[in-house]
């Protein structure tokens, strides 16, 4: 599937110099980034669900520990 992606000057620049240092076109460099993010931001998110189903249990030991 195709998109447009519009950039500033400023992040046009600092993606063209990426890609150029790596290498690599430009388009390889935003594909990475995005698939970077959204793996990233993914993990933070399972994290916290975690957390907030697991954390209540461990309330009270944890009350203890911090004293």
């Amino acid at each position: 599937m195709a998109m447009t992606l519009r950039l500033s000057d400023e992040e046009m620049h600092a993606l063209r110099q990426r890609a150029k240092h790596e290498t690599r076109s430009m388009q390889d460099v935003a594909r990475q980034a995005v698939r970077e993010y959204v793996e990233n931001h993914s993990r933070a998110e399972l994290l916290d669900e975690v957390l907030d189903e697991e954390l209540p249990r461990y309330a009270e030991a944890l009350e203890r520990l911090g004293q």
